[in-house]
């Protein structure tokens, strides 16, 4: 019997698009810090990672050619082989020093970091107890490595504290900012749980750069080290790649047996350069979190009584508007309006959780997002 792949790969995508969840990549052009152009129309995109607005930022742009010249375009190898170089290193001194650790492992994506970690650290018979609202990298991660998996309650500690104490080798886990509803874990909370009874480790993609002093992320904000971050460039640093830090002993341990930085080949050297020189810009351009918290409270006020308004601390802005139908409805709506705003449906988020993801970055203006929040008050109020 012929493997009937085209049968099910068929049935699969009839089924997406039947209940509105067909995914499609759009070919789109960056025309400044803040708009894209799509098929000749402007807009003004408000789905960016890019908090800090430094992904186009002329400052790291030279700092990245200048990489370029000295280190050429690739790194040609894996870092146990010929890939690492001085400006490699340079990176991780640059990361341990402004958070605080022993170590730092660089890796091609904050999806690999988070299963080169699960993969790499635990083995049959130890425990790992994650959010249930943790990224995919870590779900899948966890499902597929040798541990236990338990998923605790979002954000509840006594529910995460049901589950400890039944391994000696536990790995907690959890985001410090959630991605698809922008809050914060309780990190003082839970690092309290864990206490003698387990590892902390942190995902701390969507909060390195915008919280915490210094833009030192989540753990700081909260007043807390975990044994383990992982934090990834492809947010607030305008970048990409990710980087887990621990202590020396464990980052030893994570070089030799974690697959995904063994065998992959690593970042190139130019991009490590460019990456030291987007910390230096973290650390010292404090007005590009203070135009953050302006630009919330702006949002906040203008939308904080509208049903489907969800408060955040964060640049992460969810408005909650149920089915999918509904909310691509809306996403096209403010299309017509300029307004690039990403419907997000499941299952990336819950059954009935389908939401506009409204990120907020230091590139907007004041004025555009007023405009943004008006165009969503008149489109509720239109019944849509």
């Amino acid at each position: 019997m012929k493997p009937a792949f085209n049968e099910r790969i068929a049935g699969a995508l009839e089924y997406r698009r039947q209940h509105d969840l067909a995914r499609e990549s759009k070919i789109l052009t960056s025309l400044d810090e803040a708009c894209i152009e799509f098929e000749g129309s402007r807009y003004v995109n408000f789905s960016s990672n890019d908090y800090l607005g430094l992904g186009r930022d002329k400052q790291l742009l030279e700092a990245w050619q200048h990489g370029l010249s000295l280190y050429g375009c690739g790194s040609g190898a894996s870092p146990l082989v010929t890939g690492y170089s001085s400006a490699h290193a340079d990176l991780e001194s640059a990361l341990c020093d402004w958070l605080g650790f022993e170590r730092a492992i660089l890796f091609s994506s904050g999806f690999s970091a988070n299963q080169a970690l699960i993969f790499g650290l635990l083995e049959k018979g130890d425990l790992l107890v994650q959010d249930k609202l943790n990224h995919a990298s870590l779900m899948e991660a966890g499902l597929l490595s040798a541990a236990d998996m338990k998923r605790f309650r979002h954000n509840d500690v006594q529910h995460l504290s049901s589950f400890l104490g039944k391994a000696s080798n536990t790995l907690v886990m959890t985001e410090g900012v959630f991605s698809m509803d922008g809050d914060t874990a309780p990190l003082v909370d839970i690092q309290s749980a864990c206490l003698d009874r387990a590892w902390l480790a942190v995902d701390d993609a969507h909060g390195i750069g915008v919280l915490g002093s210094d833009g030192r992320g989540s753990c700081d904000e909260a007043g807390i080290r975990p044994e383990i971050l992982v934090v990834t460039f492809g947010k607030a640093f305008g970048l990409s790649g990710a980087a887990i830090l621990c202590s020396q002993e464990c980052g030893d341990y994570l070089t030799q047996f974690a697959k995904h930085h063994v065998y992959s080949t690593t970042i190139p050297p130019s991009q490590a350069y460019v990456l030291t020189h987007a910390i230096g810009m973290i650390q010292t351009q404090n007005w590009r979190r203070e135009k953050l918290a302006e630009l919330q409270g702006v949002y906040q006020s203008k939308l904080s009584q509208v049903n489907g308004f969800v408060d955040t601390t964060t640049p992460i802005k969810p408005f909650i508007l149920g089915d999918s139908e509904r909310a691509l409805t809306f996403s096209n709506y403010l299309k017509a309006s300029g307004l690039w705003v990403a419907a997000i449906r499941p299952p990336t988020v819950a059954t009935n959780s389908a939401r506009l993801r409204v990120t907020l970055t230091a590139n907007h203006t004041k004025e555009q997002v007023v405009n943004l929040s008006d165009a969503i008050l008149e489109n509720i109020n239109k019944g849509y």
